[in-house]
């Protein structure tokens, strides 16, 4: 398996969201699922799951999130191809609004100097 982390220590794939940590077994152990619906989810796009080396699909703690929510849409009565498609959608806004505040914090105007003259 290929280690794509910024931080190769061990203790950095501790808090890496996105290092494929759990096996499909154990993913779907985890999430109450059986390996056929995550198998689902990787053929509708919503998870693409990393290999290990002999070629079986490793899911990170964020894959796991994702599946948890596509669980959740499917179990209200959600087709499986809406629930992956909202959770993109939900996916995408939160991303949004993240980038969103960040460049408020970046672009904020500085109270302290002289305010911008007004024509």
């Amino acid at each position: 398996m290929q280690d794509d982390s910024p931080d190769h220590s061990p203790a950095g794939k501790f808090d890496d969201e996105d290092y494929p940590a759990y096996s499909m077994g154990h993913a779907a152990e985890i999430l109450g699922v059986t390996q056929a619906f995550l198998r689902s989810l990787d053929a509708a796009k919503l998870l693409t799951p990393g290999r290990s080396e002999g070629g079986h699909r490793r899911y990170s703690r964020y894959q796991l999130r994702l599946a948890a929510r596509a669980r959740e849409l499917v179990d209200q009565g959600t087709a499986l191809e809406s629930a992956c498609r909202i959770i993109i959608l939900e996916d995408q806004l939160a991303e949004a609004r993240r980038i969103n505040t960040e460049l408020q914090h970046t672009h904020r105007p500085n109270s302290d100097g002289p305010s911008p003259a007004v024509s």
